[in-house]
């Protein structure tokens, strides 16, 4: 299974070249990768329990430009699940299957008082599964 979400291009997206810049390609996955997030995943867990989330690897491949009449949609899933990090990969398209960007992330659980890498709690795990 597979996460997809609408991206909402802004006009500051876009760069002198008219398309949109590829730093902002980042902010489409964070984008996405929140929406993800809020509504499958942490809706479980309490203000308190709820782990931290923090980027230790993203790499984005770029297959075309965005230009302003292009509709962006941001693809997600799972690609692996290990103790205390998992991978998302992403796929960054129109609404007519063009491909703009290949992107993944690798994504690592900090224990929110040490700042140190920490085990995935099981019930995330399980939910992170439905979309590997």
């Amino acid at each position: 299974m597979k996460y997809t979400t609408e991206i909402e291009v802004r006009f500051s997206d876009f760069d002198a070249y008219g398309h949109v810049n590829n730093a902002v390609y980042c902010t489409y996955l964070e984008t996405a990768r929140l929406k993800f997030l809020k509504e499958h995943a942490l809706p479980s867990f309490s203000a308190n329990t709820r782990p931290l989330f923090v980027i230790a690897k993203a790499e984005c491949e770029y297959k075309a430009a965005i230009n302003p009449a292009d509709r962006v949609f941001v693809s997600i899933g799972v690609e692996n699940i290990g103790n205390s990090s998992f991978t998302l990969l992403y796929n960054i398209h129109d609404d007519r299957d063009k491909l703009f960007a290949v992107c993944k992330t690798i994504v690592v659980s900090l224990e929110q008082k040490e700042q140190k890498p920490s085990q995935l709690p099981e019930e995330f795990v399980s939910l992170l599964k439905k979309f590997a």
